[in-house]
C-alpha cells in the first residue's frame, strides 16, 4: 500500500503546518480557518467540569476537531499516547482520567506547543503526564506500551497517513484502543486541493475518504468498531471546498488486534 500522498510537497507542507501551529500556541486570539479555545471545546462535547481543571492556558489553543474520549473510556493506572498533542488540552485531559497510577505522553513536532505544553506540565504539577518532541508518522515510543491512543485533528496534516497509522498501532499493546476524532472527505479531493499546502495546513487537503481510512486501519490491524460524524465542527473558511467534497468531522474508536 502507497504511504505518500506525493501530490503534496512534505517540506512545504511540514513548514505550513509548523508556521500555523506555531501562531496557535502564540497568538490563541488569532484568525485562523478554524474554531478555537474553550467555547470550541465544550461545542465538540468536552465536559465543563474536565475543563475546568485542564490549565486555561492550554484550552486557549484547543483547536480539536471533535471529542472522542467517552469512546476512548480511560481508566485509572492506563498509559496514554496522544498523537500530535499540540498545547496539551487532551493530555492534561487524559492525565485526570488515567490517575497517578497511569502516564500519559504527548508527541508534537512544534517547538513553540511543546514549550507551551511543558511549562503548563511543570506549572501545574501534572506528574503523570511527560512531553516528547518527534514526528508521528515515526513515533519516539517503544513497541507496545500503551493501553489507549487518542488524537485530535492531526491525522489529515500528514502526507504519509499509512505510515502513521501503522506507528499508532505499533505503539499500541494487542486489545489496545485507538480512539480519535479527524476530518474526512465524502469525496475524493482533486489534484489541485491535494497539491495545495496551505489547504492541508488548514486541516482540509489532506482529508480521506471512509474508504481509504479504513483500509489503513485494516492494513494496521485495527479493527474498526464505532464511527460518527461531528456536525458541530465547522469550517470558518473555504465553504465552497467543504461543500463540494464533503469535507466533515467525526471520530472513531478501533481496537488492534494482532
Amino acid at each position: 500500500m502507497d504511504t505518500l500522498d506525493d501530490k503534496v510537497n512534505k517540506s512545504a507542507l511540514e513548514a505550513q503546518v509548523k508556521d500555523m501551529y506555531r501562531q496557535v500556541a502564540q497568538n490563541p486570539r488569532g484568525e485562523y480557518h478554524f474554531e478555537m479555545g474553550r467555547d470550541l471545546a465544550e461545542k465538540l462535547g468536552y465536559p465543563s467540569a474536565d475543563l475546568d481543571a485542564i490549565p486555561a492556558e492550554a484550552v486557549e489553543s484547543f483547536a480539536g476537531v471533535g471529542y472522542h474520549f467517552d469512546l476512548a473510556a480511560l481508566k485509572p493506572g492506563e498509559h496514554a499516547l496522544d498523537v500530535g498533542s499540540g498545547s496539551g488540552t487532551d493530555v492534561f485531559f487524559a492525565a485526570r482520567k488515567v490517575g497517578p497510577a497511569g502516564h500519559v505522553v504527548g508527541v508534537d513536532m512544534t517547538d513553540e506547543q511543546l514549550a507551551k505544553a511543558e511549562g503548563l506540565r511543570q506549572r501545574y504539577g501534572f506528574e503523570n503526564v511527560s512531553f516528547v518532541k518527534g514526528y508521528i508518522e515515526q513515533i519516539p515510543v517503544p513497541d507496545g506500551g500503551f493501553d489507549v491512543a487518542v488524537s485530535n485533528g492531526v491525522i489529515n496534516l500528514s502526507a504519509e497517513k499509512v505510515r502513521v497509522v501503522q506507528e499508532v498501532s505499533r505503539a499500541l499493546k494487542v486489545g489496545g484502543r485507538l480512539a480519535i476524532s479527524d476530518i474526512m472527505a465524502s469525496h475524493n479531493l482533486s489534484e489541485r486541493i491535494k497539491a495545495n499546502a496551505e489547504l492541508w495546513a488548514a486541516c482540509i487537503g489532506g482529508a480521506v475518504t471512509e474508504q481509504e481510512l479504513r483500509q489503513y486501519l485494516e492494513h494496521a490491524h485495527l479493527q474498526l468498531v464505532e464511527f460518527r460524524e461531528n456536525p458541530q465542527y465547522k469550517f470558518l473558511t473555504h465553504p465552497d471546498v467543504m461543500e463540494k467534497y464533503g469535507i466533515k468531522s467525526v471520530s472513531l474508536l478501533a481496537i488492534k488486534t494482532a
